[in-house]
C-alpha cells in the first residue's frame, strides 16, 4: 500500500508535470517528507520521497520515487568533502536508501533533503527561466517578488551546477530568509517549498504565474525585433512540401556520426521566431537550462536563407553550414575538455532551423527527437521573456560543457539499455493493416524501429498502428500504391513524422485466380498496377529519400514462390510477381552505389491471417486444387518438403533477418519462405 505522503506527492507531481507551462518533459523533481514504521525496529523513521533519476513528473508512479532515510541523508553534511569532490555524494545517497526497489536518487536529491521544508518542488517553467537567464535577473527577482514589508518572497540564487553544494546553498538561503517561499536559480529554473503538499504546489504555481504576468505586463511587444523580409512562413501546403523535400538531407546531416530519428514542427512559435530579425543572433547564444541543452546541444544549426530560396539552394547551403557547425562544435569541445573528459559524443546538430519552413529535431528515438523539439520551443519562450524585460544571458559555454560532459551524465548514458537491432531505423510497410504486412510491421516495431503502416484503408492503417503503441512508435497513412501522387504523399507524411525512411517493404498486393481464357485485360492491369507498378512507384519515391540521407537502407519485395513456379489458373498474379522479382535484381544493381540493399522474399500459401486469401483468393485456389477452403493451409503444407504451414510471422522473421546487421553484405537475394517447394528452387 502506498504511503499517504507518497501518494499525495505523486498526485501533486502528476498535476504539475501535466501542464507544460510548469515544466518540460522529464524536467524538474518534487519531494515530500514523512514517517513510516521501520520494519527492523518497529519505530517510526523519517523518510524523504523524491523523484528519482530519469523520471517524468507528469507520468510519475511509485517505482519512480527514490526513498531515503532523512537522518542519514542529512548526516552527509558532516562528511561532505567540498565542492571539488561533490560528485562523490551521489554515490553516498545509495547508503541512505530505505527498503528495496524504487528509483536511483538523482543529482538534485540534496536540494530536497537539505532544505528545511517538508515539501519541495524544483521546476523548469519558461517564465521562471526567462527571469533566471535575464542579465539583471537578480534585480528582476527583487522587483517582481518583493513583499510589502520589504522582504523577499522569492530569493535569487546565483548559477551553480546542480549537486550537493547547490542543496547547501538553497538550504542556507531559506534559513536566512524565513519569509521566502522559493527561489529563482540563476540560468536554470525555480524551486519552491511548503509545509504541506498543497502549499508547496500553490507556491510553485504562484511563482510561475507571477513571473508570466509580469513579463506580459511589462515586457516589450517585439523582443525579437521586426520581421526579416523574405523569412516569413511559407503558405501551409508549400511549407509542408518544402519540409518533406529537405527532410532527407537534414536527417543525413544530423546522422553523420550516428543514425538519428527526426521530428518536424512548423508551430507558429517556431515560424515567428525564425522570421524575426534577431533569430540568428539569439540562436547563436544557445540554450541555458541544463535540461534544454542536454537534449538540444548547446546551439542549433540555423539556415541563413529565406524560405523563398529554392530547395537546391537551401540544400547546398545546409551542407556548408553543417561543415561549419561541426568545426565549431569541435572547437567548443577542444576548448573545455580535460584529460578526464568523456570522448566527444558527436558534432552534428540536434536542432536544425529553416526559416519559412520550421524546425527539425533529432534523437536516438522518436520520443527523444520530439522532446528535443519541445525543449527548443521552451528555449524560444525563455529568450522571448528574457529579452522582453532585459537581455538574454545564458550560462557560459564553459558551464554548459561541465554539464554536457559531466562524469555523472556520462555514467547515466552508459547505464542506458543496449539498443535493439532496429532502433533508429524507420520502416515504411505497404499493405500493412493486415496479414503479412501487419506481421512485418509488428516485428519491426518490436525490434525498435519506427513504423509507418501504409494501406489503402486509412482507418485500418491507423488502427493497426495504434496496436503497436503511440505515434512515437507507429503511424498509419493512406497509400494507394498504384497512384504516384498518393505514394509521394504517403512518403512525405512518413518523413515528416519520423525524419526520413530507412527500410521499405513492398508488401501491398491482391490476387485473382483465373485461367488464361477467363483473365480479362482489367484483371491483368489491376494485378500489375498494384504489385508491379505499385512496387516501382514506392521504390522510386523512397529511393530519393534514401539517397538524400546518405545512410544506405533496405528495400524489400514480398514476392512469391509463384515468381519462379508455374502454377495453374494464375497467369496475371504469377506474371506480376515475376516482375517484382526482377525489380529486386535491377534495383540492387542500380542502388548499390548508395549503400541501399534490395532483396526479396518468396512466400508460399500464407493462408492464416492473409487478406488476399480471405478476399476470395483462398476459395478460388481451393477449388483449383479440389480441397475444402478450410483445409487449404494444410494442403499447401503437405506438398512441401518440411510439411509445415507458412504463416505471416514466418515472412516477418525473414524481413527482420534481411534488414538486420547480420546480412549487411547481402543484396539482390530472394529468400524462399515456403517450407521447401522443390519446383520453386532458385537456380
Amino acid at each position: 500500500m502506498t504511503n499517504p505522503t507518497a501518494a499525495a506527492l505523486l498526485a501533486r507531481s502528476n498535476r504539475l508535470g501535466a501542464d507544460p507551462k510548469n515544466t518540460n518533459y522529464a524536467g524538474g523533481n518534487t519531494s515530500a517528507q514523512g514517517t513510516e514504521i521501520d520494519p527492523v525496529t518497529g519505530q517510526p523513521v523519517e523518510l524523504l520521497w523524491v523523484k528519482g533519476s530519469g523520471g517524468d513528473l507528469g507520468t510519475l508512479t511509485e517505482p519512480g520515487l527514490a526513498v531515503l532515510r532523512l537522518d542519514r541523508m542529512r548526516a552527509l553534511v558532516d562528511v561532505y568533502p567540498g565542492i571539488d569532490r561533490e560528485d562523490e555524494m551521489v554515490t553516498a545517497f545509495d547508503y541512505c536508501l530505505h527498503g528495496k526497489g524504487g528509483a536511483a536518487p538523482s543529482i538534485d536529491t540534496a536540494m530536497h533533503g537539505l532544505v528545511d521544508a517538508a515539501h519541495v518542488d524544483h521546476l523548469h517553467p519558461d517564465s521562471g527561466i526567462a527571469i533566471a537567464t535575464a542579465a539583471d535577473g537578480e534585480e528582476l527577482t527583487a522587483k517582481i517578488f518583493g513583499d510589502d514589508a520589504g522582504g523577499q518572497k522569492v530569493v535569487w540564487v546565483p548559477w551553480r551546477r546542480p549537486g550537493f553544494q547547490l542543496g547547501l546553498d538553497i538550504a542556507a538561503i531559506k534559513a536566512k530568509n524565513p519569509q521566502a517561499i522559493g527561489c529563482i536559480l540563476g540560468g536554470h529554473g525555480i524551486t519552491a517549498w511548503g509545509d504541506t503538499s498543497e502549499e508547496s504546489e500553490a507556491n510553485s504555481l504562484w511563482i510561475i504565474d507571477t513571473a508570466a504576468a509580469y513579463i506580459a505586463e511589462h515586457g516589450k511587444a517585439d523582443p525579437f525585433g521586426g520581421t526579416s523580409a523574405g523569412f516569413e512562413a511559407l503558405p501551409d501546403p508549400d511549407r509542408r512540401e518544402r519540409a518533406a523535400a529537405l527532410a532527407g538531407t537534414i536527417r543525413g546531416i544530423a546522422s553523420t556520426d550516428r543514425p538519428m530519428v527526426g521530428h518536424f514542427t512548423d508551430a507558429d512559435v517556431v515560424l515567428d521566431f525564425l522570421a524575426s530579425e534577431r533569430a540568428p543572433e539569439l540562436a547563436a547564444l544557445g540554450t541555458s537550462c541544463p535540461d534544454h541543452f542536454l537534449r538540444t546541444k548547446v546551439k542549433p544549426l540555423i539556415l541563413d536563407l529565406p524560405g523563398s530560396a529554392s530547395a537546391e539552394e537551401q540544400i547546398a547551403r545546409l551542407h556548408e553550414l553543417h561543415a561549419e557547425y561541426r568545426a565549431d562544435y569541435q572547437s567548443y569541445y577542444d576548448a573545455h575538455a580535460t584529460a578526464e573528459s568523456p570522448a566527444i559524443r558527436g558534432a552534428d546538430p540536434l536542432i536544425v532551423l529553416v526559416p519559412g519552413v520550421g524546425m527539425f529535431s533529432y534523437g536516438a528515438n522518436k520520443q527523444t527527437a520530439r522532446v528535443a523539439g519541445e525543449f527548443y520551443v521552451n528555449a524560444i519562450n525563455v529568450m522571448r521573456g528574457a529579452e522582453a524585460l532585459s537581455t538574454y544571458s545564458p550560462i557560459s559555454d564553459a558551464e554548459k560543457f561541465r554539464i554536457e560532459y559531466w562524469a555523472l551524465e556520462e555514467a547515466k548514458l552508459q547505464r542506458m539499455p543496449k539498443p535493439k537491432s532496429h532502433q533508429g531505423r524507420i520502416a515504411f510497410v505497404t499493405g500493412a493493416a493486415s496479414g503479412i504486412g501487419k506481421a512485418i510491421a509488428t516485428r519491426l516495431a518490436a525490434e525498435g524501429a519506427c513504423v509507418v503502416i501504409a494501406d489503402l484503408d486509412l482507418e485500418k492503417a491507423q488502427a493497426a498502428a495504434a496496436e503497436l503503441g503511440s505515434t512515437d512508435v507507429a503511424i498509419g497513412v493512406a497509400a494507394n500504391v498504384a497512384d504516384a501522387a498518393a505514394v509521394q504523399a504517403a512518403l512525405d507524411e512518413a518523413v515528416l513524422a519520423f525524419g526520413g525512411v530507412d527500410l521499405v517493404v513492398n508488401n501491398a498486393g491482391l490476387s485473382l485466380s483465373k485461367p488464361l481464357l477467363e483473365t480479362t485485360e482489367k484483371d491483368w492491369d489491376l494485378q500489375h498496377d498494384v504489385m508491379a507498378k505499385g512496387s516501382f512507384l514506392v521504390s522510386k519515391a523512397a529511393a530519393k529519400v534514401l539517397i538524400d540521407q546518405k545512410l544506405g537502407g533496405d528495400i524489400i519485395y514480398i514476392s512469391s514462390k509463384n515468381s519462379v513456379f508455374a502454377g495453374p489458373n494464375n497467369v496475371a498474379y504469377s506474371a506480376t510477381k515475376a516482375d517484382q522479382a526482377h525489380q529486386v535484381r535491377l534495383l540492387a544493381v542500380e542502388l548499390g552505389e548508395f549503400g541501399i540493399r534490395v532483396n526479396g522474399i518468396n512466400p508460399d500459401g500464407v493462408v492464416r491471417g492473409s487478406g488476399i486469401f480471405a478476399s476470395g483468393w483462398g476459395a478460388n485456389r481451393a477449388a483449383t486444387y479440389g480441397v475444402a477452403e478450410e483445409d487449404l493451409g494444410q494442403f499447401y503444407a503437405n506438398r512441401t518438403i518440411l510439411k509445415r504451414e507458412v504463416v505471416p510471422e514466418n515472412v516477418a522473421d525473414a524481413v527482420y533477418v534481411l534488414t538486420g546487421p547480420e546480412l549487411s553484405r547481402t543484396t539482390g537475394l530472394h529468400i524462399p519462405v515456403d517450407s521447401g517447394v522443390a519446383a520453386a528452387f532458385l537456380r
